[in-house]
């Protein structure tokens, strides 16, 4: 399955948009229940892509997340 792209809206007011993919994920419903489950703990954190960039999302550092099907966002 292709990944998600996540609009992301950080505590600071910023926003940017992402790309999350787990091979191991069967579906995209599994695939934003594990984003969500993650980013719920205080703890969590995402490894996502930006471009050809590696981004880490710390949890305690997100406001809100928007997921979009993989597309022309990024």
């Amino acid at each position: 399955m292709e990944g998600l792209v996540l609009r992301v809206r950080l505590v600071s007011g910023d926003s940017m948009d992402v790309s999350y993919d787990d091979p191991g994920a069967g579906s995209e419903e599994e695939l934003i229940d594990h984003v969500v489950s993650t980013l719920s703990n205080e703890s969590g954190v995402l490894r996502c892509r930006h471009g050809d960039r590696l981004v880490v999302l710390f949890a305690r550092g997100v406001s809100t997340v928007e997921v979009a099907p993989r597309g022309a966002v990024l």
